[in-house]
């Protein structure tokens, strides 16, 4: 069930959303009109929150219309904001607001649907109204109508929501680890440890990014049959280093290369190279742990790359394995801001003896998880993102360790990073 307090945080965010755009609204007007629309806004879309929360069931995200509706509002003093600064017309804002949303919609199709959407309603804010078009206007129905045409185009849903306010031990598959900060970046682990306690190693040596593969046998997949050298990467990946290649889809650098902007570097997660040129710079591949007081084994793994010459983060990954219903998995958790991205990975062989891990199955535990963790209750909000897929091959050819790391949004590749994998000291 939705909590009281999150309820009141939701209705907060709501009516300040609603100020905000009823006065983008009517501000043209002046000072008391805007005032004026933004209690209306704020009234309206705090009704509009109240009324979606209390129809919504448990295991559902707020209803289609509500989301709708407050996708409209944040886009208004945008839209507001853009016609105070640039000189564009209704087609330019439209064709802006519905390349954003479509952009937030991640499938490929989208991508390409919102401008043409946002720029048919731009068009016609052109023809009835010309330059008088207000600006929130245009860009908050560009963004309406793009979500209601794309709803009926697009009927299967992006996110599912799995579970809301429960404990970590009812989702075995979410790494619950998150960033406490608004920076992720290599030192992530470090801090983890001040928090969890136990003993940290820095770049620990000869450490894996999993502690046996034996953890991970099922019904599908043998660990035996693995070959020696690709076993001995997963257990001590460590005593490797890596070179990658990325080879990434034409159709979403754009997209990608406003994200890792905004986004990626900020953040210091998920900064994955544009292009082997970047590759160049070298990347560094550690891993650090933390032991838990009183035992010996490794309680977190967290697989560090970066650039080796600024330590800029690339990814930054808490390995873990856990075993269900006779089959292990492996979990990758990403940890963000208050929350965790999630992938757990199903374990399968290669008839030349690699190892595959990969998201796609009909089992119940693979796939990706958004995790939002509650920093009192320590209990996780996960949505399932099932449009997102990966598939992480390690094999050795010629007696050299390879991998092929490939991930696809709705059935369409997008990126596929390419590795050399050395031993670190020969012999």
């Amino acid at each position: 069930m939705t909590t009281d307090h999150g309820r009141a945080a939701g209705t907060v965010f709501a009516a300040a959303a609603g100020a905000l755009a009823g006065a983008a609204f009517t501000g043209r007007r002046g000072a008391r009109a805007a005032a004026a629309g933004g209690l209306a806004g704020a009234a309206a879309l705090a009704a509009v929150e109240a009324v979606a929360r209390a129809r919504q069931r448990p295991g559902e995200v707020p209803a289609w219309w509500s989301r709708v509706v407050m996708s409209g509002a944040l886009a208004a003093p945008a839209g507001w904001l853009g016609g105070r600064v640039t000189t564009a017309g209704p087609v330019a804002i439209g064709v802006a607001a519905g390349a954003v949303a479509g952009a937030l919609g991640l499938r490929p199709q989208k991508v390409a649907l919102g401008p043409v959407v946002g720029g048919a309603i731009g068009w016609a804010w052109q023809l009835a109204r010309g330059s008088d078009a207000a600006p929130a206007a245009v860009a908050a129905s560009a963004v309406v109508g793009f979500r209601a045409l794309s709803a009926v185009v697009f009927r299967d849903p992006q996110v599912d929501l799995l579970a809301e306010q429960v404990p970590a031990e009812e989702l075995p598959f979410v790494v619950p680890l998150e960033a406490r900060t608004g920076f992720v970046g290599t030192g992530y682990v470090r801090k983890l440890a001040e928090v969890l306690g136990g003993t940290y190693r820095a770049d620990a040596e000869d450490v894996g990014i999993v502690a046996s593969l034996d953890d991970l046998a099922g019904p599908q997949f043998d660990p035996a049959g693995v070959d020696a050298l690709v076993r001995e990467f997963y257990e001590h990946t460590t005593r490797f280093r890596l070179d990658i290649v990325p080879e990434w889809r034409l159709w979403v650098r754009p997209g990608y290369l406003l994200y890792r902007t905004l986004v990626a570097r900020p953040l210091g997660q998920a900064n994955v190279p544009m292009n082997q040129r970047e590759t160049l710079r070298g990347v560094r591949s550690r891993i650090d742990t933390i032991t838990p007081d009183g035992t010996d084994l490794i309680g977190v793994r967290g697989w560090i790359r970066s650039f080796a010459d600024t330590d800029e983060a690339i990814y930054v990954g808490i390995y873990t394995t856990y075993r269900d219903d006779g089959r292990g998995y492996v979990s990758v958790g990403f940890p963000v801001p208050q929350g965790s991205f999630t992938a757990t990975l199903l374990p399968m062989p290669r008839q030349d003896g690699g190892l595959v891990l990969t998201s796609r199955s009909e089992l119940a535990h693979p796939g990706h998880y958004l995790s939002y963790v509650d920093p009192e209750t320590r209990a996780l909000t996960t949505l399932a993102v099932p449009g997102f897929a990966e598939r992480l091959d390690v094999y050795t050819d010629a007696g050299e360790l390879r991998a092929e790391h490939a991930f696809s949004l709705y059935g369409m590749p997008f990126l596929v990073l390419h590795y050399t994998i050395h031993r670190k000291h020969p012999g």
